[in-house]
């Protein structure tokens, strides 16, 4: 009888034991994903980059990691590095010391725009000096990696050469298999076609007006039918007193005509205000391209002044663009400066 009741005792234990460890895997189970889901979901508050990064321009590698691009500081190209669009550490200039370019007498390189195309990376660029706008010209160099060294460095054009005053704020725009180039700053936007390799332009004399004079630091978005183009619109370097903001108008060819919701044309200066100073961010503008996360949801990066370091220079933004009836906002229409839930990309252990 003893003996059957330790065996029972012991069935029972071994039961008990099992039947904990089940539960106790499951469990585990549910906590691991917890826990996963929870480092999936990522935060920020701006600014990402707390430091003078005027010109914002953005692309993704074929190694997955994000390279930032600014305006000249210090005499070359600063490069920023991030895995996911928050954390941005500097990774180097775009050029060596001896390949900086230098086309442009005196000038400073201003508002990069970085695009892969034809399995190369190319870099297009402004050169100019303040007041310079007849000599001010556009060039592009090129590199095998996302984050430089670039060289093969040419010289497109001036504005003298190409007859547009101020020929800074370069853009390219590729659709299907065309590549185009889009530039200006408060002279007029304008659009021209490129080779291919979008090293060069197919007809300097082929040049085609496609918004007004009030606009600058130009990007085109296409989403479904339309054509978005997003420009910086006012004064964008006056510190506090900066009144930048960020417009847009839709156009369902590239080559406009883009208007507003009234249906009035940026060839006449008129837009949608989409983003505007706010009581901590002074002067925001110069977006970034659209950059898409893995959960669909679109973000795009900006200038601005901090008012609580106003001596910064203008320090960069991150924001969501969030479509509502075919157009776009950004944030509540001011920047974000709350800590909010940023982009989402997996990472390569989750693919």
């Amino acid at each position: 009888m003893k003996k059957y009741l330790f065996s029972l005792v012991a069935s029972t234990l071994l039961i008990s034991v099992w039947l904990c460890a089940c539960s106790s895997d499951e469990g585990e189970g549910i906590i691991e994903e917890e826990k996963e889901e929870e480092i999936a979901v990522k935060y920020f508050k701006n600014p990402v980059i707390n430091v003078d990064c005027p010109d914002p321009t953005v692309l993704k590698g074929k190694n997955g990691k994000f390279y930032l691009f600014s305006t000249m500081s210090n005499g070359n190209v600063p490069v920023y590095r991030s895995d996911d669009m928050i954390s941005w550490s500097h990774y180097r200039g775009a050029y060596t010391a001896t390949q900086v370019p230098t086309f442009v007498k005196g000038a400073g390189i201003w508002a990069p725009d970085a695009n892969y195309i034809n399995d190369k990376y190319v870099l297009y660029f402004s050169m100019s000096t303040w007041g310079g706008e007849w000599e001010a010209g556009i060039g592009r160099s090129t590199a095998v990696n996302p984050g430089g060294y670039y060289t093969n460095s040419k010289l497109l054009f001036t504005s003298k050469e190409i007859g547009v005053q101020n020929s800074i704020d370069p853009v390219i725009f590729q659709d299907g298999d065309r590549k185009y180039l889009i530039w200006g700053s408060f002279r007029g936007i304008y659009i021209t076609e490129l080779t291919d390799d979008g090293l060069e332009l197919i007809d300097k004399t082929d040049i085609q007006k496609i918004a007004g004079t009030a606009y600058e630091g130009i990007y085109i978005h296409k989403r479904d039918d339309y054509y978005y183009m997003f420009g910086a619109w006012g004064s964008c370097c006056e510190g506090l007193n900066s009144t930048y903001r960020v417009v847009v108008g839709r156009s369902k060819s590239l080559f406009g005509p883009y208007v507003d919701k009234n249906g009035r044309r940026m060839l006449d200066n008129c837009h949608e205000t989409i983003l505007m100073s706010n009581d901590k961010v002074k002067g925001p503008g110069h977006t970034s391209q659209i950059i898409t996360d893995d959960n669909g949801d679109d973000w795009i990066f900006y200038h601005g002044y901090d008012t609580s370091e106003p001596n910064a220079g203008r320090k960069l933004y991150l924001d969501k663009v969030i479509w509502k009836d075919g157009w776009p906002t950004i944030g509540n229409g001011t920047p974000t400066t709350k800590k909010s839930v940023g982009p989402y990309f997996k990472s390569e252990k989750n693919e």
